[in-house]
């Protein structure tokens, strides 16, 4: 299967060497969708300046040199040179019929990609601020992966530092089989605040929480057994989010901070040795030429503090060192807010001054902006804590269920929750998905859940539908046939269908899953345009009906991958 912008650019490079010599032959023809037909080439604007001709005239020499009867209509010399495009019935029905398992989706050259999301602190609840970049993140690896590539997530969890000395002592003071220790499974904020507010209050606990941080740095076995018992109960705290929120992470995916641990110092070493850090006020620091903050003085990316801690920086460069060296990235990603921009800016380019990262792996920012509430600003509770990630998908599960269980009061209990779950989160996940991630949107419960317009219910509802379609025919004996495109409707459809592959794919080189959002939402409309012109089921002729349920077939199919690689499941009803 190609899709109609492929085939075309191959045959329009050829004309454009046949008529303008083998140097024009690689030349970009500019094939973009149109209002006026399906598709427009503007190569000709683009290169009549280098040929020394007019535009049109030189659309005209292009076309004079193409060959394209098999895919195209006549073409059509517009304006001052634009080339429409208006792809023949038969070719489009005969791609569709090839579209294969994989649905037009390319298996592209291998690569081993890292990619660092969600990333919750141990003995903290995950709120909403995590929700993107767990989200996208996962869509992502799911995506990469779907195209061949060996993806490697990276769970970067804060499970290292100083908080973890009252925490150890409060485990201690509680015991560590109590109903205290075991909230950090379902609200692990509880058994935070309780530490904090001894901390804060408490001199003795405070000191012995300090010796704590102590004996834990220095590897004392003991404390290491109660820091893994925080890990543990923690991680049955995570995986309650994944398994709600439904995304791929595991506990083999964890590489918490604490594995980097005995990298740090060797970093520091080698940075000092090599003359990239110095000493700044008793701190070990890089300076970068170009960051500078207020009254121009230079910004230091700080590796060691002068108290001999390590922070943020130090165990980053040792990521970034562990993923190249160790795990033979091609690519890295790091899904992870915007604001730390400058940071990992700051933190590889000191990385390529030590050699550790070069030209050949490219790394990427995934910038995540923020999640708003109604009135505009960062989302929170009416105190203005952050709301906790939980409650916020339970509510969404909760709004679901009612929902359905109004809309089909036939469903007993059971097929209702969970056809809630799958449209809860698929409508969360779908609004968060659905915008670019460096932008921020407004959180709306009642906006995501509606059945109309770009929403995870909308593309779950037509698949739903189609579904139904397809139950119905198989029913009355009738079977998906060799696809006829008689209607224009269906011509519309087939060339969305055909537009799949190169949609994921975009994705995948972009890492922008709104991308796919977006196709999918205009394959919904296409469909629904085809269902109400086109009938199905009703239809006498026989070999329109056989045509038309591959049609469904087929938009059911690429509806259930792109949903799933957005991480949503579709509900066999609605």
């Amino acid at each position: 299967m190609t899709s109609p912008t492929v085939a075309l650019t191959e045959r329009f490079q050829q004309a454009l060497g046949k008529a303008f010599g083998d140097e024009y032959a690689d030349a970009d023809p500019v094939i973009r969708p149109s209002s006026f037909a399906d598709l427009q080439a503007n190569a000709a604007m683009a290169l009549a300046k280098r040929l020394g001709s007019k535009p049109r005239d030189v659309a005209a020499q292009i076309v004079a040199s193409l060959e394209v009867d098999d895919i195209v209509e006549t073409p059509e010399v517009t304006g001052p040179g634009f080339v429409n495009l208006r792809v023949r019935a038969a070719w489009v029905a005969s791609q569709v019929e090839s579209l294969g398992n994989r649905l037009g989706v390319p298996e592209q050259p291998r690569q081993v990609i890292p990619i660092d999301y969600s990333a919750p602190n141990v003995a903290k609840e995950m709120h909403v601020g995590h929700l993107r970049t767990t989200v996208v993140g996962d869509a992502l690896a799911r995506t990469l992966e779907h195209l061949g590539h060996e993806v490697v997530r990276q769970n970067h969890v804060g499970d290292w530092g100083t908080p973890f000395g009252m925490l150890i002592e409060h485990l201690l003071d509680v015991g560590e089989d109590s109903p205290e220790a075991h909230a950090l499974e379902a609200r692990p904020n509880d058994f935070y605040q309780a530490a904090r507010e001894k901390f804060d209050s408490d001199e003795a606990f405070a000191t012995r929480a300090r010796q704590r941080v102590v004996t834990l740095q220095a590897g004392d076995p003991d404390t290491l057994r109660l820091w893994a018992e925080l890990i543990d109960l923690s991680k049955a705290y995570f995986n309650r989010i994944y398994r709600l929120l439904d995304v791929t992470l595991t506990d083999a995916d964890l590489a918490g901070e604490s594995i980097y641990n005995d990298a740090l110092a060797g970093i520091c070493d080698e940075l000092e040795a090599a003359g990239i850090a110095t000493m700044s006020e008793g701190a070990l620091c890089v300076f970068l030429d170009g960051y500078s903050g207020r009254e121009g003085k230079p910004v230091p990316l700080i590796i060691r503090k002068s108290d001999g801690g390590y922070g943020y920086a130090t165990t980053d460069l040792a990521t970034i060192k562990h993923r190249v060296q160790d795990l033979g990235a091609d690519r890295a990603l790091y899904v992870v807010g915007a604001p730390q921009a400058m940071h990992f800016k700051m933190v590889w380019e000191t990385a390529r001054k030590a050699g550790w990262l070069d030209d050949s792996v490219e790394v990427t920012h995934v910038q995540i902006g923020n999640v708003l509430g109604p009135d505009g600003k960062i989302l929170r509770t009416r105190s203005g804590d952050p709301i906790r990630l939980m409650s916020l998908l339970e509510e969404a599960v909760e709004r679901a269920e009612s929902v359905i269980a109004e809309s089909r009061p036939d469903l007993d209990a059971e097929t209702r929750s969970g056809i809630a779950w799958q449209v809860g989160i698929g409508a969360v996940k779908y609004a968060d998905l659905s915008v670019s991630h460096d932008s921020e949107y407004t959180f709306d419960f009642e906006r995501m859940l509606s059945l109309q317009g770009n929403t995870g219910p909308y593309l779950q509802y037509a698949a739903a539908r189609i579904r139904s379609i397809l139950r119905k025919a198989t029913e009355a004996g009738h079977a998906p046939g060799p696809v006829v495109l008689g209607e224009e409707a269906e011509r519309a459809l087939g060339l969305t269908l055909l537009d799949f592959g190169d949609v994921v794919a975009a994705v995948g080189d972009t890492l922008e899953p709104h991308r796919l959002c977006g196709y999918l939402f205009e394959l919904a409309q296409a469909f629904t345009s085809f269902y109400e012109s086109c009938p199905v089921l009703k239809t006498d002729d026989a070999d329109v009906r056989a045509s038309r349920l591959a049609l469904c077939s087929r938009t059911l199919e690429v509806l259930e991958t792109g949903l799933g690689l957005l991480g949503i499941q579709t509900p066999t009803q609605m």
